[in-house]
Order: structure tokens, then sequence, then C-alpha cells
């Protein structure tokens, strides 16, 4: 097992709450842990709820996805490519060191070098250091998300990273699932400071005694987080009362606590896609898009989200769901098994063929019944599906290798906007520019690069929606992957346990702030 962090001595001492409030310890269940402490070596969700807990952002989302300060004070567009953010003063680091704008230059740089972040900040030419405690971000064109990816940058702490370690590696060394320094040391400005890690079986945290936000109502001293990848046992463990806080709630559950009179559910409708990649590089079949589109029509994602989401979700037929500039409601679910055998005979594949699938069994609701689901339905165009799931963290390894002929993949527009969904999941597939990142089918169309790179100088909303809603019309005619459904949120606590203030669309619950009677 790897020793984790090494931090300064006194940052771990008790809470000094401001407000007199006895301190609380919440034992946290969620289906999976995070698979670094390093919050650059995988752009996922759980890696944003860990950074949001021992980072900070410059801005984060509020429930009415607008933007709140964080350690940005404030901020203006200077031209059409300039944006001024005013940093806040006096913030410490859990080392002990102080933050400054130069620890949001290393983290910007270190961000435009990560494989999984770079594509985001492509658009970006620069950021400029005017003081101490003032920062420029630069872009290369008029573009409008320049607050949305201000969301992302989480500055580290420079000095902590620098250097070598006992092994004589870089301390600032960015690699994937490697034994790196940054991976099992961690030093940020955020509310919770880690104070052992064990992977796949619990993380701790203790609230940082210098943190700054003395606002905050928060009076959770420490948190115990483990990872429960069995759905019943999850929730057995909420109802027994050995945790608090469990997410996410099965949807076969979800009437069980609702109507339990010790727990409290929050329940939102969700934006993150469900969908299947067709790796077009290990199967020449799935070069032909009358294949693909077979695929497509074979799968009754209807009935799945009935039959095994229990209603808890929505049929897709494309990335953006309702309310994204890019959604085109005219796009609905195709799900016709006579249309699928037919395409399957035009292309001459009607005595089908034989593929292998890999999905995680922790990382999506249901994923693990959602992909036999999906085996058995391919069944019936003479699609055989050699199927493998395992925990999240063996998934993705695989997921970045493209071990499989068809890989499951969830996303969630963190920017809320539908830019993001291709420039991660269809773009064609770029090492240098990072687009196409989570490509593991290897679609390519030139047509919607040349949009979406498009979509990032239009600064008309009506415009850019147009060229939005062109890229779905596409993928959509072209079936470059197999949409399944959007996946909805939803959350339980024991009573007393205050999580409905600290949630939101993104799934990054803020507990910083949460309180606990």
């Amino acid at each position: 097992m790897k020793k984790p962090l090494v931090l300064a001595v006194g940052l771990l001492l008790g809470l000094c709450l401001s407000l007199g409030v006895a301190a609380k310890t919440l034992r946290l269940a969620y289906d999976s842990d995070p698979i670094s402490l390093d919050p650059h070596e995988q752009l996922s969700g759980t890696m944003l709820q860990l950074s949001h807990m021992v980072f900070d952002p410059l801005v984060r989302w509020n429930k009415e996805t607008q933007f709140d300060p964080r350690l940005a004070t404030s901020w203006e567009r200077l031209d059409q490519f300039t944006v001024r953010f005013n940093l806040r003063k006096g913030v410490k680091f859990h080392s002990g060191n102080d933050f400054t704008a130069h620890d949001v230059a290393w983290t910007f740089n270190r961000l435009k070098s990560s494989p999984d972040f770079k594509g985001l900040f492509q658009p970006f030419k620069e950021l400029k250091v005017i003081d101490d405690h003032t920062i420029e971000l630069v872009t290369n064109e008029p573009y409008p998300l320049v607050l949305h990816m201000a969301t992302y940058i989480f500055p580290m702490d420079s000095a902590f990273y620098t250097g070598t370690d006992e092994k004589g590696s870089a301390k600032d060394m960015l690699k994937k699932h490697a034994d790196t320094f940054a991976s099992v040391n961690a030093s940020g400005t955020g509310p919770y400071v880690v104070t052992k890690r064990q992977q796949g079986v619990r993380v701790d945290f203790k609230r940082f005694a210098d943190y700054w936000d003395k606002e905050s109502p928060g009076n959770v001293d420490e948190i115990v987080w483990t990872p429960i990848k069995e759905e019943p046992t999850r929730v057995a463990a909420l109802l027994s009362g050995d945790v608090d806080f469990i997410a996410p709630v099965p949807p076969t559950d979800l009437e069980r606590i609702r109507n339990n009179v010790k727990v409290d559910l929050v329940t939102m409708s969700g934006t993150r896609i469900i969908t299947l990649q067709l790796n077009q590089e290990r199967r020449t079949e799935f070069k032909d898009p009358r294949v693909r589109q077979a695929i497509v029509y074979a799968i009754n994602n209807e009935g799945i989200v009935k039959k095994i989401m229990k209603g808890f979700g929505t049929a897709a037929a494309q990335q953006s769901p309702k309310g994204y500039a890019g959604h085109v409601p005219t796009l609905t679910p195709r799900f016709d098994l006579a249309k699928a055998q037919q395409l399957m005979q035009e292309a001459g594949y009607e005595k089908g063929f034989s593929v292998t699938m890999m999905a995680p069994n922790n990382r999506y609701v249901n994923d693990d019944e959602i992909s036999q689901a999906v085996t058995a339905m391919l069944s019936r165009i003479n699609i055989k599906v050699d199927l493998k799931t395992m925990p999240k963290a063996q998934y993705w390894p695989k997921f970045d290798e493209r071990a499989a002929d068809i890989m499951m993949i969830g996303w969630h527009a963190d920017t809320e906007d539908s830019a993001n969904f291709s420039e991660f999941l269809v773009m064609c597939p770029d090492k240098e520019t990072g687009y196409g990142q989570y490509n593991s089918g290897n679609y390519c169309n030139k047509e919607v690069d040349q949009l979406v790179l498009a979509t990032q100088g239009e600064t008309d909303p009506g415009k850019r929606a147009e060229m939005l809603r062109k890229v779905e019309q596409i993928l959509h005619d072209d079936a470059a992957f197999v949409p399944l459904h959007w996946q909805d949120l939803a959350w339980a606590a024991r009573k007393g346990v205050h999580i409905e203030p600290i949630l939101n669309v993104m799934n990054f619950p803020y507990l910083g702030d949460l309180v606990i009677d």
C-alpha cells in the first residue's frame, strides 16, 4: 500500500468553528472512490467531487447554474479576448504556503498539458499574471465560455509540487494510472485535508483549520468516504445507520427510501448521457454506418429506462438534453427491431458477427444491468457479445487502452454546454489537442470537428445554437455512437444531515457547506 500524503504537522488539528457549533463527522458512501489525488489525472465526476473537497475553483456553479466567486472574488471582460480575475487575498494552502496568482498560472499550464483537460483549454492563448492577486485569461478568438472554463481551474500549491520525491521523480509529474507524487499527495486550498487513503476501501478527510471561507455554514469536521459498489449494501448501510449519506440511490429503492421516516431523499432531473461507443479501428464492421444504425435501432433504450431504471431517466437520441443549446426536439429514440435486421442485411451482415464489450459495474446507475440488457438485445440481430464488467478503478485503464470493441461511457457537460459533449466524445481523437480524449469509438467526421471548433468563437447565441443543433443532427444520422439515456440524480441522508442545500445538477456536493444537526 502506498503511503499517502505528508502534510505539515498542525494542519491536522481540530476544527475551529467560528459559530461555536459542535464538530461533526460525516460517514459518506458513494458507489466508488477517486482513482487518484491528482485533480488533473482524470476528467470525471468523482475526481471533480474530490476537487471540490480538497481544492477550490476560481468560480463554481450554483443551483441556478450561475457562477459564484470562490478563489476569484470578481471578474470583468476587458476586451473580446481578455477576462481579468481578481483573486482572494489571505488564502493558505494545506501546506501553509500562501496562495497567489503564480499558483493559478502554474495550475493553468499543467491543465494545458493534461491529456484529459487540454482539449478544454485549447481556446485559451495564455494566462497572464498581472500581480500577486490579479490574472487575465486570454483566448485566441472571442470565446463565450470563459467563466465556464474557470470552474475547472482548481489552483494547486505550486511550491508543494516543486522538486523531486524520494524516488527522484518530479513532484509535478502528471501520468495516468501511475504511482506519482501528485497521485498520493495533495495540497489545495479546499475545506478538507486528506489524512488517510486506501484505494477501494476508504478516504479520510479532516476540516482544514485555516480554511479561508469563514462564512461557510459547514460544521462537518471529519469525513469518511467509503466506496460501496453494491447498491443493496449501500442502501442497507444508510437505513441501518452505518452511514449518513449515500449516492447514487438506485431506482429500485427510491420509494423505499422516500417512505422511510428516518431518512431524506433528494432527486433531480439529470443531464448525464449514458452511451455506447463502437470502435471503428478494432472492427471494420463498425465503419459501415448501416451497421452502427442497426445497433441503435436494435437497442430498446426506452425499455431500459422503464424496466431497469424504473423510469428514473430519459431515453435519448442525441447528446444534448432538453434545455441545452444544441438540443434538437425532433430527434427521438429509434428502437425498431425489423429496421435493425433490415440494415444488417443491407450491409451484408445478416448472419452477424462476434464482438467484445466492456462496461463498469459501479460508475453509472445500473450500468451492469444495462450492459447485460444490451447484450441480449444485440443477439437479436446476430451480434454475439462477449461482455466483461468491472469496478471503475479497473475499467478506466481499460477504457484508455480502448481494450474492447464496444465500451460504455457516460458524460455530463460540466460546462453546461452542448459543445463539451462533442469535444470529448465524438471529435476526431487528437493527442496533441486533447479533443476526442474519450472517443473510444474512434469516430471521425471533419464536418463535425469544424462546426464544433467554429462554435468556440461564435458569440451570437442564436447562431451558435444553430451550429450545435446541426452537429447533433449529423451525429444522429451517422449513428456516431449509441445513445441510451440521460441519467437522473438521487441522493439520500439520515434526518439531520442537511444535504439539499449543497446539491446541484452537476452532482458536485459542496460538502464544505454541509450542516449536520
